[in-house]
C-alpha cells in the first residue's frame, strides 16, 4: 500500500469511526436540546412539578422544559453577569422561574469564571487549554459558588426534585458531590460529559461509581433514543460532547 492510499485508508476508518461512534450518542450533544428534554422525561411516570437547570446559560434549556411544562418551577443557576441579565429579560414575566446568579460548586464560597469571552457558553471553573483550537481562554470573572445541598435545604424545603440538569464545562461531577442529601430525593439527572473533563482530570468511570453508590441507572442520549450502560468500560471514556441520563430507581415513580 502506497504512503498516499495507506493515509486515505486510514481518513475514511477515521470517518466511519466518528459516525458510528455519534450514532451511539457520543459527540452528540452540541446541539441536541429538545431531544435531550424529551428523552429525559420519558424516565418520569408523572408530570414533574420541580426542576433545577444547574448552567442555564442564555436558558435555551429552561425555555424547552417551560414549552413542555407550562406549570413546572424551575430554578436556574448561572453565575456568568452577561448570561444574567438575558436570563432576566427572557423570564421576567414568568412567576415559576427563579434564577439564581451562582455557580454550582462542591463548596459555597468565591470561584473565577474563565472564558473565550464574556457569557461564552464555553466558561468554566478551569482555564481551560485550547490552543488546538486556537481559542484562548483570556476572560475572568469572580463568581459565587453555592454548594447546592445548602440551597436545596434553605430554598427548596429539602423536597423530591424532578429533575436536574447539569451542563458546568467539566465540573459536573463537582456540583454532584455537594448535592449531598439531596441526590437521594431526585429522581432523574441529565449531565454532559465531553473534552471540558481532560481540563479537569475528571473521567466516566468517576459518574459510573458515582452513581452506582446511589443506586441510579445510567444512559446515555442517541439521536436514536437513549443506550442502557449496563457496566463500565473504558471505551466509555470518549472526550467529545455527550449526554447522559442517571436514574434514581427508587424515585421515578410519583407518591
Amino acid at each position: 500500500m502506497s504512503f498516499n492510499l495507506s493515509r486515505s485508508f486510514f481518513k475514511a476508518l477515521k470517518k466511519i469511526e466518528l459516525k458510528a461512534a455519534l450514532a451511539r450518542g457520543k459527540g452528540y450533544g452540541a446541539s441536541s436540546i429538545q431531544q435531550e428534554v424529551k428523552l429525559t422525561q420519558r424516565f418520569l411516570r408523572c408530570d414533574p412539578k420541580l426542576a433545577v437547570d444547574v448552567g442555564g446559560n442564555i436558558g435555551e434549556y429552561t425555555a424547552e422544559l417551560r414549552r413542555k411544562n407550562p406549570c413546572m418551577e424551575i430554578h436556574i443557576f448561572e453565575p456568568s453577569q452577561v448570561n444574567i441579565s438575558k436570563l432576566r429579560a427572557r423570564f421576567t414575566d414568568d412567576a415559576l422561574i427563579h434564577l439564581v446568579p451562582t455557580a454550582v460548586s462542591e463548596n459555597s464560597g468565591q470561584a473565577i469564571l474563565f472564558s473565550d469571552q464574556l457569557g461564552s457558553g464555553l466558561g468554566s471553573l478551569s482555564k481551560r487549554k485550547l490552543d488546538h483550537f486556537s481559542i484562548e481562554f483570556n476572560q475572568k470573572e469572580a463568581v459565587k459558588t453555592i454548594r447546592f445541598e445548602e440551597y436545596w435545604k434553605s430554598h427548596l424545603q429539602s423536597r423530591i426534585i424532578d429533575l436536574v440538569k447539569i451542563d458546568v464545562e467539566g465540573h459536573e461531577l463537582s456540583v454532584l458531590n455537594g448535592f449531598g442529601e439531596a441526590i437521594k430525593v431526585t429522581r432523574v439527572i441529565q449531565f454532559e460529559f465531553g473534552g471540558c473533563n481532560i481540563d479537569t482530570r475528571t473521567f466516566f468511570q468517576d459518574f459510573w461509581y458515582f452513581f452506582k453508590h446511589y443506586e441510579f441507572d445510567l444512559y446515555r442520549i442517541t439521536p436514536f433514543g437513549t443506550e442502557s450502560i449496563r457496566r463500565y468500560d473504558e471505551s466509555e471514556e470518549a472526550f467529545r460532547v455527550t449526554n447522559y441520563i442517571a436514574v434514581n430507581r427508587c424515585l421515578t415513580q410519583c407518591h
